[in-house]
């Protein structure tokens, strides 16, 4: 215990930590495994019906946008000109975790003071689960995020996408094949380069015809050439 009369003051951290009621568990089980994660319920605001006069045009609202993102309470700040929209999901006064936090209140006077008038009337609220769409979302694989191509429906997709995925698998095989060719090809004609990478060159098989022409003869060997005797 320090006792000294001019003793630091505690971390502001750690008092936060030791005066918190809520007790924050940081692991989640998911699919049978135990991960991490900084956040558990978090809110997403939407500040609809907005005046374009505040928002004034598209390069004042991604400079807002970007100010927004810059707020450690805030995770995700979208404003949209066309739609006179911002949507923020930002980590709430009553969330529990240990995080940087931000009252709606808070927010809205940082958007007022950025110019943007908030009608309280058009301000909607929800719960967001940070593990379920926002964790997952973003480390599962990305077949959760499926759609189709343009034109077709997800029936119609479901249906041919066993024969597309045959025909790249094909294709990505073939163009393997064309470089693993082309690769040995060029360490045929580069013997230091074939030393470097270890490769063995093949000894190609020489028919009678290209015996007796000499063809296929190893380095060194004399040429024992033939007779032909006449009739």
């Amino acid at each position: 215990m320090d006792r000294r009369d001019n003793a630091p003051q505690e971390n502001g951290f750690l008092k936060d930590l030791k005066t918190e009621e809520i007790e924050y568990d940081d692991k989640v089980e998911y699919n049978g495994k135990t991960y991490r994660v900084p956040y558990k319920m978090i809110k997403e605001a939407v500040f609809s019906n907005l005046e374009s006069k505040d928002l004034i045009d598209i390069e004042h609202c991604a400079r807002l946008q970007y100010r927004l993102l810059l707020l450690d309470s805030v995770l995700k700040a979208k404003v949209e000109f066309i739609r006179n929209r911002i949507t923020v999901i930002y980590n709430p006064k009553d969330a529990a975790n240990r995080k940087e936090k931000i009252s709606k209140e808070e927010l809205i006077a940082f958007i007022e003071k950025e110019g943007v008038i908030i009608d309280p009337q058009h301000v909607s609220e929800r719960d967001v689960d940070y593990v379920k769409e926002i964790y997952t979302y973003q480390f599962e694989p990305a077949t959760i995020r499926e759609h189709a191509p343009y034109g077709y429906s997800m029936s119609e997709w479901k249906r041919m996408k066993p024969e597309w995925e045959k025909k790249q698998s094909e294709s990505i095989r073939a163009k393997y094949n064309k470089f693993r060719k082309w690769q040995n090809s060029y360490l045929e004609q580069h013997d230091d380069l074939a030393k470097e990478y270890n490769y063995v060159k093949e000894e190609k098989k020489v028919g009678l015809v290209g015996k007796l022409l000499g063809k296929g003869k190893k380095e060194g060997e004399k040429d024992k050439g033939f007779w032909f005797h006449g009739v």
